[in-house]
């Protein structure tokens, strides 16, 4: 049986184990990752054909395609999602040194912080003949991509790490160092991905070897009519910090944007905050389910807020009609008084001629 219901029911329901960061929160102590000078090439963002023509409730803003997940398992909850993406991803520059490092080298660990990151990997090992590998993965959402060769005959690849905690530094701080010698760690990142990770694992004697694979490119201009409707969205779901500066950066300077954004994880929520977004939801663990989860909050804190402003609206509505329906029975009294003053003042005309006749 198909599993349908209101907005506003699952809006009702309790959500675990999502934080909103306050609005006093200070991000400056934060040790932020230096970023690279992004390219100038301009990409231009469309709406997916399969977004509703009525108002969205969330925008999704991962790369064109990569959006159907989160598209489906909101529309399971009749959440409707305009898809604007924000960044596309070009490739980086050691991305070439990549497969033959994997034919040439073996590694103890090879470490994985991002489904893009995954992906990257996945078709240079394929292409590397699928050598031996153990992989530590960030979180669910980071092991996911490698669902389909876990299910394979193929038993080279292994996922055998996951931290406690779905963060680099947690990742950096509890990846097993295994033996007496030296442990070789391949890290395939991000070109903008902070040095958190190497630092965190050379500090306990590992031996890494970073490869910048891939790069984060921000969307510089969007259909005209596509960012209107973006912008009435009341939340915003973005699954890294590129996202959120893309979003910041296309913004018109006269529009005041105060709704919410709910984060695939705390580092991205974190960047939001530093760019001085206030209502931001994250999960503990990033992931589907836990961003799911994040949006909802956000759409719940929406609700709540909206109907708190049409209780008030109504409120001001009624005080408006009771003063004018005030100074309506005042404007009568004084317009009777008048009339009642002119009747007894020919009644006393009235009666002072009759006296003067009978004189």
């Amino acid at each position: 049986m198909a599993y349908t219901c209101s907005l506003s029911s699952l809006l009702l329901s309790p959500v675990p184990n999502i934080t909103l960061l306050p609005s006093s929160f200070s991000s400056s102590s934060l040790p932020f990752p230096k970023r690279s000078v992004l390219s100038a090439t301009k990409f231009r963002a469309f709406a997916s054909a399969s977004a509703p023509s009525s108002s969205p409730d969330v925008v999704v803003t991962r790369e064109q395609g990569k959006n159907a997940k989160l598209i489906d398992a909101l529309a399971k909850l009749n959440i409707h999602c305009l898809e604007v993406p924000l960044v596309k991803h070009t490739q980086g520059p050691d991305l070439n040194k990549l497969s033959s490092l994997l034919k040439d080298v073996i590694f103890d660990w090879i470490v994985i912080t991002s489904p893009e990151a995954g992906l990257v990997f996945l078709e240079a090992w394929k292409a590397a003949r699928c050598p031996k590998v153990r992989i530590g993965v960030v979180g669910a959402g980071t092991a996911s991509v490698f669902h389909e060769i876990l299910l394979s005959r193929e038993k080279t690849l292994e996922i055998a790490f996951s931290p406690s905690k779905a963060t680099g530094k947690v990742l950096a701080a509890e990846l097993p160092n295994d033996g007496d010698s030296t442990c070789k760690v391949l890290y395939p990142a991000s070109v903008k991905a902070g040095n958190e990770i190497e630092e965190g694992l050379t500090d306990r004697g590992f031996k890494v070897t970073r490869l910048n694979t891939y790069n984060t490119e921000p969307v510089q201009e969007v259909d005209h009519a596509v960012l209107k409707q973006a912008l009435s969205a009341p939340v915003l779901a973005v699954a890294s910090p590129s996202a959120i500066r893309a979003w910041i950066n296309l913004i018109p300077k006269s529009e005041s944007w105060d709704k919410s954004v709910a984060c695939i994880g705390q580092t991205t929520a974190l960047a939001a905050k530093k760019l001085g977004l206030k209502n931001v939801y994250y999960p503990d663990n990033p992931g589907l389910d836990g961003w799911v989860e994040s949006i909802l909050e956000a759409l719940r804190m929406h609700e709540k807020v909206e109907k708190k402003g049409n209780i008030n609206k109504k409120k001001k509505i009624f005080c408006l009609q009771r003063e004018d329906k005030i100074n309506m029975f005042n404007r009568f009294c004084r317009i009777v008084n008048i009339k009642m003053r002119k009747i007894m003042q020919k009644i006393s005309d009235l009666d002072s001629s009759g006296l003067k006749s009978n004189i």
